[in-house]
């Protein structure tokens, strides 16, 4: 047989065809449009009907998928009786600080019956991320998953292309009204009337009510293929363990930003984190529970419910329809359990977190080598007294508890005419008076210095009570155009032991070390990774530890730092990071949008009364 040659011109037509081939034009960017109609609907759970704040009618709401480099137009309209605004997490929002979507920090709140158009861009993030509302506990209710994939498709993923790509939602399901659970909370009163957790939705098996069995949530897989779920914690307590019996995840992402693949049978993942995992559907063809198992601190901290859920992963043939049919397995067919870590363990998610680092991509920035600025913050519980200067405290009802960063608790801004970004944007010289708030500077270090760390101070008592007086007011640091900032997260034994899940809202962070124990520059400092830091945009303060992140404050606008525990959010576990205007326009902040919704300052004295008298009834019955 002979062989065929290629005359040289051939060769060379050959080769300039594969280069274009490998240069293909990407497809011309796309703008995405959704509307998400918010409104109330009843949903029927454990035989209880519950008025619900939802999305398009729909728990979890509508998936919004992107392609990197599209923009994004989201047409809210405002049917619940409830102000709503809608944060697109992780989103970097650059030069576009005003659809960030938080109340009255970045936009006054979109008023019942009124409608705002969001706009913004994917540009240079892929994975997933996703949306949520960002006024009261709405968010339980109102949340749903933001996808962004590659511009060259599935084959520029730095992993093989997945069989199919599933959204995995774990949150909460409650059956009280969400607004007046974030009362209670912003009153210090810590409930604990979660009434089941929930996975994309479902509660799964382990909950029933007078012998029904709830829903559980089912994932079909064949055998042999590779699936990428893009897990999601959209709940307001918890960080959670996920495991499938029988399987095991590869993890290649988390917080849209690639990690170098890590191999695990556990992954834990806290309130506002994001882990894309890959899993192979390689085991014994039948059915196999995934289970998402909340973590909580031991005690003498404060127990919660035991939270708990369970879906089904269950193998389905690639063969024809009326074979399936017969060789799936039966429902009768009782799943394989995975052995779950304990609830109370606190070090397995440590290790996870510890063990993820950057994947480098050609868009990989570098780390900065040095930081201008440098922040050692203390996040713990405090007091404040109900009325006067002096109280009693450790739990009594003539204080109230609140949560702080370094010593100070946010106290959101009410009765304004101005969100802060406008007051920011217009007022400058005079940006407390034209917001109506009292803005505190956030310090370098906190107030008070102890042992943070010292498991005495978790029970109430004369020597914990020594360390409960703080303040309130709106805890600011500003940062010129371009600083690098690193910033060391103390978690405390104040009243409390438990991690604290960190999101900054415009910015990435390079997670540089963890560590348990009080931080100390002398010993840590040496073990920052300045190689290939993993990349998020919520970190991980691990349980009586440290966490020291570095960023660049090179997006200008009005920035959200606050913890993704709905608790600690709401008793006031939030600071405000003004990033200022670059040299240039095109490294400033532009004008708000001509819809960008206006405060009303009659409305607002209206809500902040009714918010008053809820606070008093609750007073009122905490003390009967």
């Amino acid at each position: 047989m002979k062989s065929r040659q290629m005359s040289f011109p051939m060769v060379i037509a050959s080769f300039f065809f594969f280069v274009l081939s490998a240069m293909a034009v990407p497809a011309a960017a796309a703008v995405v449009e959704h509307t998400f109609v918010v409104s109330q609907v009843w949903m029927t759970h454990l035989c209880k009907e519950t008025l619900v704040t939802v999305v398009n009618g729909q728990f979890p709401g509508p998936a919004i998928e992107v392609t990197e480099g599209d923009s994004v137009a989201v047409h809210v309209v405002n049917k619940s009786p409830h102000n709503i605004t809608i944060h697109w997490h992780g989103v970097k929002q650059r030069l576009n600080c005003w659809a960030d979507g938080v109340p009255m920090v970045t936009q006054c709140p979109i008023r019942p019956g009124q409608s705002f158009n969001y706009r913004f861009d994917v540009t240079g993030q892929e994975g997933t991320l996703w949306w949520h509302a960002h006024v009261s506990c709405l968010r339980a209710s109102v949340h749903g998953a933001l996808i962004i994939r590659p511009r060259h498709g599935a084959r520029s993923y730095p992993f093989p292309k997945p069989h199919k790509e599933v959204p995995i939602i774990i949150g909460d399901w409650w059956d009280m009204d969400l607004d007046q659970l974030d009362r209670n909370m912003m009153d210090g009163y810590f409930a604990d009337s979660q009434t089941a957790t929930t996975i994309n939705g479902k509660l799964g098996d382990l909950y029933n009510c007078s012998g029904a069995v709830e829903d559980s949530y089912v994932l079909d897989m064949e055998p042999g293929r590779t699936y990428l779920l893009r897990l999601i914690n959209a709940g307001l307590y918890s960080e959670y363990y996920l495991k499938i019996a029988g399987h095991k995840f590869t993890v290649v992402a988390s917080d849209a930003n690639y990690v170098n693949p890590y191999t695990t049978d556990t992954i834990a993942i806290a309130p506002g984190e994001t882990v894309d995992a890959l899993v192979v559907a390689g085991a014994s063809p039948g059915r196999y529970y995934m289970v998402a198992l909340a973590i909580q601190p031991p005690a003498p901290d404060h127990q919660l419910p035991f939270a708990i859920t369970r879906g089904i992963v269950q193998y389905r043939s690639n063969s024809s329809a009326e074979e399936e049919e017969e060789e799936s397995p039966s429902g009768d067919v009782i799943p394989v359990v995975p052995d779950m870590p304990d609830q109370h363990d606190n070090f397995t998610t440590f290790y996870f977190h510890g063990n993820l680092t950057s994947l480098h991509q050609p868009r990989s920035l570098p780390v900065p080598a040095f930081a201008d600025e440098h922040m050692f913050i203390t996040l713990s519980l405090g007091s404040i007294c109900r009325r006067g200067e002096s109280c009693e405290r450790s739990g009594s009802n003539e204080s109230i508890i609140v949560a702080t960063m370094n010593d100070i608790a946010f106290q959101p801004p009410t009765a304004v005419t101005a969100s802060l970004l406008e007051a920011h944007y217009y007022h400058r010289n005079d940006m407390a008076a034209a917001a109506g708030v009292e803005l505190r500077t956030l310090p370098d270090t906190p107030l008070k210095v102890f042992n943070y760390t010292d498991s005495d101070f978790i029970s109430w008592g004369p020597k914990e009570a020594r360390l409960e007086p703080t303040e309130r007011g709106v805890p600011v640091r500003r940062f010129r155009h371009g600083a690098v900032v690193d910033v060391v997260f103390q978690s405390t034994s104040v009243m409390q032991s438990g991690s604290n899940p960190m999101h900054l809202h415009g910015h990435d962070m390079f997670v540089l070390a963890q560590g348990i124990g009080d931080y100390d520059a002398a010993r840590d400092v040496a073990r920052y990774n300045l190689v290939d830091p993993q990349v998020k945009n919520t970190v991980l303060v691990p349980r009586l530890g440290w966490v020291a992140i570095r960023f660049v404050a090179d997006n200008p606008g009005v920035w959200y730092m606050h913890c993704h525990f709905e608790y600690h959010m709401s008793m006031g576990m939030v600071a405000v990071f003004i990033v200022e205007d670059g040299s240039s326009p095109d490294i400033s902040l532009p004008p708000p949008p001509a819809d960008y919704p206006k405060c009303d300052p009659a409305e607002q004295l209206d809500d902040q009364q009714q918010k008053g008298q809820s606070l008093a009834q609750a007073n009122l019955a905490n003390i009967m």
